[in-house]
């Protein structure tokens, strides 16, 4: 028989527990959802018209490995554009060697989906971009690749433009330079962090000039692609290649011969598109959870900086160093940061300029290679920090549209921030793409 006093110590224990919003909240304060699930995006049957940019064909194979992915899923989009954009290597002719094995395995693609884009009707929208950093302004001249930006931009088509930038973020700059109108019409997922080292003008120029653009700058969580998660059996980067991407017709050999294992960095901004709420990017999917992004971290020198110096990783440094006015020839300046060789700006005010952005949590040495004597042979150096978890408690008012990485450590992937609202999807996302391949190798059964 239940007793007053047995009543009375359940109903103590109850009102202990927590409540379900209490249990949300502290799964949220965790970094995520554990019990969340994703429903919606492309392959809910919803359609993007997507831009990619890629610097495919550079140093890194990774990009090689993005495409072939993106093509096996090219019937869940309206793709609109394939622009090249790389820092010296890579050309749109990079490109159209993956859209040459995509016309392989086109016949046996076709049979699961017909609304896979013909191999002629994905070479048409390919384009060359920008093949060279911007300058200290951000923008030069326009090329085949921001002129289409703005001409898909400007089509007669309500719904918004997703701009996928794997590389050099030149060619977007350049298409806000020359038609500010289209900035309502673009969503852009930018893999930042190793690109934005090599785009600081550009990005500058984008973040100063055209502030209320609204953008994903991903820095270190698509890391989560390759990083973290279910590394065993099947699901680990090098058996995952082998068990369900080679012999997986010309796009899977293709992969194969690039890397043989998975990179695909790019990747989670294709992603985002297919599992996810594009339109909110602070719920989770499978291209990564994000916060809004707070003031984007400058720092400005008028003195060489030394490693006792301190900035936000992935911030821009800029050094701003005087040469006089008393040169007798025209003055040039190269910093050298590991592998990077960074022309100075000549102002005419009198002072050099160079702008830098670290890609490590971690500390840098400089040195000046110049015909200014007073510069040739100066070093210096600057140590990046990772922002605080509590930097995303204070929004951007100038950016109200800029997302980034979530600093909260519960998400981080040991440096990499934001990489596990990634890397948690890591089985499902892959499982997906197993699936995809397949359809390169065989047609489907009647």
């Amino acid at each position: 028989m239940t007793t007053w006093k047995t009543i009375k110590l359940a109903i103590l224990v109850l009102s202990s527990l927590p409540t379900t919003s209490a249990l949300a909240e502290t799964r949220k304060w965790n970094g995520f959802d554990s019990k969340a699930t994703v429903s919606s995006g492309a392959l809910a049957g919803h359609r993007y018209r997507v831009i990619v940019s890629t610097d495919i064909g550079g140093t890194d194979p990774d990009d090689f490995q993005s495409m072939v992915h993106f093509l096996v899923y090219a019937d869940c989009f309206d793709i609109e554009g394939l622009i090249s954009s790389p820092f010296d290597m890579g050309r749109k002719e990079d490109i159209l060697r993956v859209i040459d094995c995509y016309e392989k395995d086109y016949a046996n693609l076709k049979t699961y989906s017909d609304r896979y884009p013909t191999p002629d009707a994905l070479r048409a929208m390919t384009k060359q971009g920008e093949t060279e950093r911007a300058p200290y302004a951000g923008v030069r001249s326009p090329t085949e690749g921001s002129r289409w930006i703005v001409e898909c931009a400007r089509r007669d088509d309500p719904r918004p433009l997703y701009v996928l930038v794997w590389g050099l973020i030149e060619d977007l700059a350049q298409a806000l330079h020359d038609a500010p109108d289209i900035l309502p019409k673009l969503r852009v997922y930018w893999i930042g962090g190793p690109n934005k080292k090599w785009s600081p003008d550009a990005y500058q120029y984008i973040a100063d000039h055209h502030p209320e653009l609204w953008i994903i700058e991903s820095n270190a969580t698509y890391r989560g692609w390759f990083t973290g998660g279910n590394q065993s059996d099947q699901w680990g980067n090098r058996e995952f290649v082998r068990q369900h991407i080679s012999g997986k017709g010309a796009l899977g050999d293709f992969f194969v011969s690039k890397k043989a294992d998975i990179k695909m960095g790019d990747t989670p901004s294709v992603g985002w598109l297919l599992k996810g709420t594009p339109d909110d990017p602070s719920q989770p999917g499978w291209g990564g959870r994000f916060v809004r992004a707070w003031e984007r971290p400058y720092s400005r020198f008028k003195r060489m900086t030394a490693k006792k110096d301190r900035m936000e990783v992935f911030g821009i440094l800029e050094l701003v160093l005087p040469i006089g006015n008393d040169i007798s020839e025209q003055p040039e300046a190269v910093l050298t940061v590991e592998n990077q060789k960074l022309p100075g700006h000549i102002s005419g005010d009198g002072t050099v300029r160079f702008r830098f952005c670290p890609k490590a949590a971690k500390s840098y040495g400089f040195k000046v290679r110049s015909n200014v004597p007073e510069l040739d042979g100066k070093t210096g150096g600057i140590t990046a920090f990772t922002p605080p978890p509590d930097v995303a408690r204070r929004p951007s008012a100038k950016h109200p549209n800029w997302w980034t990485d979530d600093p909260s450590k519960a998400v981080a992937e040991e440096e990499h921030i934001g990489a596990k609202t990634v890397s948690r999807w890591r089985e499902e996302f892959l499982g997906d793409f197993a699936t995809r391949m397949d359809r390169c190798k065989s047609p489907v059964l009647p």
